[in-house]
């Protein structure tokens, strides 16, 4: 078969099924993408180029879409060329968050298209008017609307949709969930495991070192900022290490922004955070490292006494996943889409994001009580074995894509 997959980043979340599809001989794979990741054997990468846009002639709510338009329309003019090269795609797969795939069906016309539906914007029970910290902005129906516009040109075009949560499947309207195909995404549980025997020696990242009779404490976001509760995470901790001055504290995360806005005063929302504690906290047991290769969060992760996650009702992070694959004891937000993977004092300690009191009461419960530390990690290994297993979601995304393309097998 050939297969045309679309996303800005490379390999983003189609790392694991073009590899598996890349493996196989009598398949083409093609990969069209603006990122520079490694190469995977079997899939052929074509770049293409972010449009240049002049930014302030557009209304400032549109921006994104107009934006998205022009991603579509460089994508249709490399798609165009691989057609004139001889190339036709049996499916075409990718994200449908940044217009990427918005004018395909236009150069490949009756091709199946199968779109990644991340998340609709709402005023009610998601991530918009949920901290209080930041208020809704005047006109917010109207921001979210304009927000939801490549959703609403997407669910309106061809092709069926895929979306990793039952909590992101209903953010989307009534009429739109049949288009919607729930697929769990998996881990690599064999590369995603506890290893106990981690905390038997000193443990070095860098210039960090933990000994084997300190508890360290971790949190991991693509970006430290408020949406993943890293100003929760920051304002539990002078009460936590005053508790325990045993304890070290790991932040994973860059200074950008993924979600939400930087702060209003200008700088990050690491440098904002630590203005606020200043004086409160032991700084010489607070480690910022920045966003880690997979296999240094995987080894910090694994040494974790306690691994926090928190995050908006919005969409999940792949961290959580890997996370409960390792086994780690956590602490995690009371929010709808971390209580559909977890269950409070059966697979991890869930507390009020909005109460960092709470999120240090829990964070000390772990450290002191290893019984609770341990079950915990056992429990949400099982869990992840049972529901994250790597096979049995390619497995169901092959099924998928034979659905669409008639076939019996790929």
């Amino acid at each position: 078969m050939r297969f045309l997959f679309v996303h800005q980043s490379f390999p983003a979340q189609y790392a694991h099924i073009v590899a598996r599809l890349g493996r196989k001989p009598e398949h083409d794979v093609v990969f069209i993408t603006a990122g520079k990741g490694p190469d995977i054997p079997g899939v052929r990468r074509v770049l293409y180029r972010l449009p240049e846009v002049e930014r302030g002639k557009a209304h400032p709510f549109v921006g994104e879409f107009d934006y998205a338009i022009r991603r579509a329309e460089a994508i249709a003019a490399v798609a165009r060329s691989l057609k004139d090269l001889g190339f036709q795609p049996d499916i075409i797969i990718g994200h449908h968050g940044w217009g990427e795939l918005l004018n395909l069906d236009a150069v490949f016309p009756g091709v199946p298209l199968l779109g990644y539906f991340e998340f609709y914007y709402g005023l009610t029970g998601r991530d918009t008017g949920f901290d209080p910290e930041f208020p809704m902005p005047e006109n917010a129906g109207l921001l979210v609307r304009c927000k939801n516009a490549v959703n609403l040109q997407a669910l309106a075009g061809p092709g069926l949709g895929q979306t990793p949560t039952h909590f992101q499947k209903a953010t989307y309207p009534d009429w739109a969930q049949d288009k919607l195909i729930l697929l769990d995404e998996g881990v690599n549980l064999t590369q995603c495991r506890p290893d106990p025997t981690i905390r038997q020696k000193p443990f070095q990242l860098g210039t960090v070192r933990v000994a084997p009779y300190e508890k360290l404490v971790t949190y991991a976001a693509r970006n430290l900022e408020p949406y993943r509760g890293f100003h929760s995470m920051m304002r539990a901790l002078p009460a936590l290490l005053k508790a325990r001055p045993d304890c070290r504290v790991i932040l994973m995360g860059g200074d950008e922004v993924s979600y939400g806005v930087p702060p209003i005063g200008g700088g990050n929302w690491r440098e904002t955070m630590l203005k606020e504690l200043e004086g409160q906290l032991d700084l010489s047991r607070i480690h910022f490292v920045g966003w880690l290769e997979r296999e240094q969060m995987i080894r910090v992760l694994q040494r974790s006494d306690a691994h926090v996650y928190l995050t908006y009702p919005f969409v999940l992070s792949w961290s959580l996943r890997e996370a409960m694959a390792l086994g780690c004891p956590l602490v995690a937000s009371d929010t709808a889409p971390v209580q559909e993977y977890l269950t409070h004092q059966e697979t991890a300690l869930l507390v009020p994001f909005l109460k960092p009191e709470a999120l240090s009461d829990a964070v000390l419960n772990l450290l002191e009580n290893r019984t609770l530390g341990e079950r915990l990690s056992y429990n949400v290994r099982q869990k992840a074995e049972k529901l994250l297993d790597m096979e049995q979601y390619l497995a169901q995304y092959e099924a998928l894509i034979c659905r669409m393309t008639g076939r019996e097998a790929i």
